[in-house]
């Protein structure tokens, strides 16, 4: 297991470096096109999205509870945006879907 986490955090190193450093590196200009600007902008956040959503689905007994947790993580960062009540409020939401499931 732990060869799998080396390897997702090498691939997550890679694609948020080369996201940010071979513009920099390739082009000489100012990037002007608001929709190549956003673009890389948001492919790092995509991108460990992308990579640690199965971990949190995975991370319980049953795929329901990490559901619940992820759920409650989003409406709590929806809410209020701090990183320590989201925590709390998603190990809260997980604690009590295992507790019925």
């Amino acid at each position: 297991m732990s060869g799998k986490i080396w390897i997702s955090l090498l691939i997550m190193f890679l694609t948020i470096y080369s996201v940010r450093a071979l513009p920099l590196t390739l082009l000489k200009k100012e990037i002007k096109s608001p929709f190549i600007r956003s673009f890389l902008y948001y492919v790092p956040y995509v991108s460990l999205s992308v990579m640690t959503f199965p971990a949190i689905l995975s991370a319980t007994s049953d795929v329901r509870s990490g559901l619940a947790g992820f759920v409650a993580a989003v409406i709590f960062s929806w809410i209020d945006g701090n990183l320590f009540k989201v925590s709390i409020g998603a190990c809260l939401a997980v604690y009590v879907a295992e507790l019925f499931l």
